[in-house]
């Protein structure tokens, strides 16, 4: 699957958070915009410093009109010891079975790898998609692009 552009309407999906409540993208719609942030592995060094530097600005990315919601293959139980060790007070989804079904229906799961590439997509109130950057494996984003993106919103 291609990954949603610009102006696009956002996949919906329903995933387990860290604590196995049901997570679906179409309960935000109507309430509030969404940065939807895709990442390979919970534990891994660029995971952990992205994750972990949402955490520390975690006003900017979650708030009353901004929900940040952050998926990857791990398991709904690894990603809770992960949030636990560092200290993550948001969403962490679990894509992992079926295995990386909402990654690739925003077209970032790769498969040869079998876990979601880094891509970051701003979805407005209304389920559209209004910002988005995709980066390979190594490639860490900088937080402060998705910050501009919501201001514009």
């Amino acid at each position: 699957m291609t990954t949603p552009a610009v102006g696009d309407v956002a996949p919906d999906f329903s995933l387990s958070n860290q604590h196995g409540q049901q997570v679906r993208l179409s309960d935000f719609r109507g309430r509030k915009h969404v940065v939807l942030l895709f990442y390979p592995f919970a534990f891994t060094g660029v995971c952990t410093g992205e994750l972990c530097a949402l955490r520390d600005e975690l006003p900017t990315f979650q708030n009353a009109d901004v929900q940040l919601l952050a998926v990857s293959c791990d398991s709904m139980h690894s990603l809770r010891v992960f949030a636990d060790q560092e200290g993550l007070d948001y969403p962490l989804l679990s894509d992992f079975w079926p295995h990386g079904t909402a990654s690739r229906a925003y077209g970032v799961f790769a498969e040869d790898k079998g876990c979601a590439l880094r891509g970051t997509f701003v979805i407005d109130k209304e389920g559209t998609v209004r910002w988005t950057v995709v980066n390979g494996l190594p490639d860490a984003r900088d937080l402060h692009d998705y910050a501009k993106a919501l201001e514009s919103l």
